[in-house]
């Protein structure tokens, strides 16, 4: 079994998987739709879920740096109840604050053009936030 990681902007949906051993997050895709309308793409997502054999998703969680929950926590917590009524898979909120900065770092780093970056964010930041999870994860179950 695999988990998915999923970063939801307003337009795309950042995505990524773990490896079997649930250790390693590896950036898959990212989905496009019209703007504050990501049930679009529950068709594609359902395809990647199903090809992966997916148990768990792993959602960014939008916080504002000083911890407040704004208009973007309350998006991704639309798309959340959306996703449990879809895929009656468990859902577990994973705080991505920086997670879209450290991605841009990580494209700039590699030399990526502004241009491929803007397509590649989110992707990258799925595999941050997942990335994240699976380590604190692994932390809990070592420590």
């Amino acid at each position: 079994m695999r988990i998915i990681g999923l970063d939801l902007g307003t337009k795309t949906l950042g995505v990524a998987v773990s490896d079997m051993t649930e250790t390693i997050a590896t950036g898959v895709t990212t989905l496009r739709f019209e703007e504050n309308q990501p049930e679009k793409c529950l068709e594609d997502l359902n395809k990647i879920i199903e090809e992966y054999n997916v148990s768990l998703i792993v959602i960014g969680l939008p916080k504002n740096m000083n911890n407040t929950l704004g208009v973007a926590v309350e998006r991704t917590r639309s798309f959340i109840k959306i996703l449990e009524d879809k895929f009656k898979l468990p859902i577990y909120e994973q705080d991505e604050r920086l997670s879209s900065v450290t991605a841009n770092n990580v494209l700039l780093q590699a030399d990526v053009s502004r241009k491929k970056r803007k397509s590649k964010v989110d992707g990258v930041a799925a595999t941050i936030i997942l990335q994240n999870y699976l380590d604190i994860r692994k932390g809990k179950e070592n420590g």
